[in-house]
């Protein structure tokens, strides 16, 4: 009766975990796929499948494949490997959630167009090239708790500023305390920027620095300075601070 009972056990686990490993990606993607995501062309299975295109929320992808991490489960954790291109960039990223229901995104990498980000920016003509670079970045109820990276900007324009580009500039990430904290600055650009960004667990926030002019700052952009920001301190910079609640 034991030796049937294990038999019967195991068909079970068998039948399980085979209904599991060939589960088609389309049905979960009606079953539990949130409504801003939008998958087009799905083939293959949970485990390891694509779909010739996506989109959330306006921001489209082509060509988005994914693959299980299966030592992950037994965690409690379901993660995936997955990328895909964008109709100018790509996006690679290792993509994990547990039992808390926070998100966790390791080995990110992006690089595409500021203008494909229109639809979440909203800034009307803003350009650039952008260039992302996460080891780890987790999320808990919409809110980052950990970003351990970098953001760069080539070649940002935001016309209701300055006609032209501005030039390059780049955005360290790092955990201290609690609170996430990025370090700004320009790299290469037509003014000079230091400042800080600091993001707290109460969902605060405190972005503060200090924009200054270089040799070849064209007049109309220090203009624009002097107007938005006011006088410039002793050594030619103009400090501005902004903070409020997410």
């Amino acid at each position: 009766m034991a030796r049937r009972s294990r038999l019967v056990l195991f068909g079970l686990l068998t039948f399980v975990a085979g209904v599991l490993l060939f589960f088609p990606a389309r049905v979960a993607y009606q079953w539990l796929a949130p409504p801003e995501l939008k998958l087009g062309g799905i083939h293959g299975t949970i485990w390891h499948g694509d779909a010739s295109e996506a989109s959330v929320r306006g921001i489209y992808l082509r060509d988005m494949q994914w693959r299980i991490r299966p030592m992950k489960l037994l965690g409690a954790t379901i993660a995936y490997s997955m990328h895909g291109k964008f109709a100018s960039g790509f996006l690679q990223a290792d993509v994990a959630t547990d039992l808390s229901g926070a998100l966790t995104v390791s080995e990110l990498g992006a690089s595409l167009p500021l203008a494909e980000l229109q639809p979440v920016l909203g800034i009307p003509g803003l350009r650039g090239n952008l260039s992302v670079q996460f080891s780890r970045l987790r999320v808990l109820e919409g809110l980052p708790v950990v970003a351990e990276g970098s953001i760069s900007i080539a070649q940002l324009a935001v016309p209701f500023v300055f006609r032209d580009a501005l030039g390059d500039f780049r955005a360290e990430f790092f955990t201290e305390d609690s609170a996430i904290v990025a370090s700004l600055e320009d790299s290469d650009a037509l003014i000079d920027l230091a400042g800080s960004l600091r993001l707290s667990a109460n969902r605060s926030y405190q972005l503060q620095g200090q924009l200054g002019v270089k040799e070849n700052t064209p007049a109309s952009l220090r203009q624009y300075l002097a107007a938005g920001l006011g006088p410039a301190n002793v050594r030619g910079q103009h400090e501005f601070a902004v903070e409020g609640i997410l």
